[in-house]
């Protein structure tokens, strides 16, 4: 007879759960989906490989919740920074929330930019779906605020590019141990909104 409460059966299998989520995602990191077997997550896990497969339904399954799970995270916090009034005000929030998002897990965002083409049919669009539109979005920001005569008048398809793939690339640079997340997001926006030339008097 099994004495172990049912709460307890329960925890146990949410922090298997986690760690093997957590194994996979810094191995995704390090090697690459593709170079990742489900033994490797197995043995990274310390459990049976076939164990995986009473957690997720696939190696392809835990990509799918990385990729998914940062995209929906992404999205929140641009969705607040569109609430401000200003087109300036919402690009610093948004770039703000953006860095919140890579700072607060770094590893997952590296996977997402690195391996989402790893999907397979239909989440491979879907995804592509919504990086397109989030891209957009910021896109949609900058322009407003060209026409506001608050930006200068830079191509915003560009600019928007430029800003995205650098708040992406902290992803593959940030050391929590190094540096604050408030301080990058000082440094970037005051960059990205100021430039680095100092202005002659």
């Amino acid at each position: 007879m099994d004495t172990e409460p049912a709460v307890d059966k329960m925890k146990n299998s949410f922090s298997r759960k986690d760690e093997i989520f957590k194994q996979a995602t810094m191995l995704f990191k390090k090697r690459g989906y593709t170079a990742t077997s489900v033994r490797d997550l197995a043995q990274e896990s310390g459990i049976e490989a076939p164990s995986i497969y009473s957690h997720f339904k696939s190696k392809e399954d835990i990509l799918q919740q990385i990729c998914f799970g940062m995209a929906k995270a992404f999205m929140t916090g641009l969705s607040k920074a569109e609430k401000k009034k200003s087109p300036d005000d919402k690009l610093k929030a948004a770039i703000k929330a953006h860095i919140k998002v890579v700072t607060g897990n770094s590893d997952a965002s590296a996977v997402m930019w690195n391996e989402w083409k790893n999907l397979t049919e239909p989440y491979f669009d879907d995804f592509k779906t919504m990086i397109l539109d989030y891209e957009t979005r910021f896109r949609k920001i900058i322009k407003k605020g060209i026409k506001a005569g608050i930006f200068k008048r830079n191509n915003p398809a560009m600019a928007t590019k430029l800003l995205l793939s650098s708040l992406n690339g902290l992803a593959f640079w940030y050391d929590p141990g190094k540096h604050q997340a408030k301080d990058l997001n000082s440094t970037i926006t005051n960059i990205f909104f100021k430039g680095i030339v100092k202005r002659k008097n």
